[in-house]
């Protein structure tokens, strides 16, 4: 599946433009991990398994990660990218678990974008280009602050990655900045 056939098809499901916003921000996330971790030859398939991570997610809230293996199913997509997907779920919705680097990088990065994406709107710069680990680490003590995004689902990917949580989101940080302001 290519990304234009990956984009037709979550725009089918979600016309929200903060999920697409987030959709788009998790495949460039992957893509950037891709390069990074030695997969450059499957940046596409990284990037095309972050923009469908959440498929289901606007139409079928109370069944993610589950509705979306139907639909992808039903949309010929391979099966790589049906498990990768609903991997991102697991412990929360599914028990389908990571298994290969890109579907822990997802399970880590999924909460962990919308954390830091929260931490940028409150500087006062408005940009990624000059957040630190140390302002993100502030503000991820602070249960209350992004609440939404579960601390534990990011630590536990940092486990299953074998990184420390600094690490990891230190990475997470520099992916940003390769593409938003």
């Amino acid at each position: 599946m290519t990304q234009e056939q990956a984009w037709t098809l979550l725009k089918e499901y979600n016309q929200d433009e903060f999920h697409l916003e987030h959709t788009d921000i998790v495949g460039k996330t992957m893509r950037y991990f891709a390069e990074k971790l030695g997969y450059g030859d499957e940046k596409d398939f990284w990037e095309v398994v972050g923009i469908l991570h959440d498929l289901d997610f606007e139409k079928y809230p109370d069944q993610h990660c589950i509705k979306e293996q139907e639909i992808l199913k039903e949309n010929g997509a391979d099966e790589k990218i049906i498990h990768a997907t609903a991997s991102h779920g697991y412990a929360i919705t599914v028990d389908i678990q990571p298994e290969h680097e890109m579907e822990k990088v997802l399970y880590a990065v999924d909460e962990l974008t919308g954390l830091i994406g929260a931490v940028v709107v409150m500087r006062p710069s408005k940009s990624v280009q000059d957040l630190t680990l140390k302002s993100v680490k502030k503000k991820y003590k602070s249960k209350n602050f992004a609440a939404g995004c579960s601390r534990e689902v990011i630590e536990r990917g940092a486990d299953m990655l074998g990184w420390t949580l600094e690490d990891l989101i230190a990475q997470t940080i520099e992916a940003l900045k390769t593409f938003r302001p």
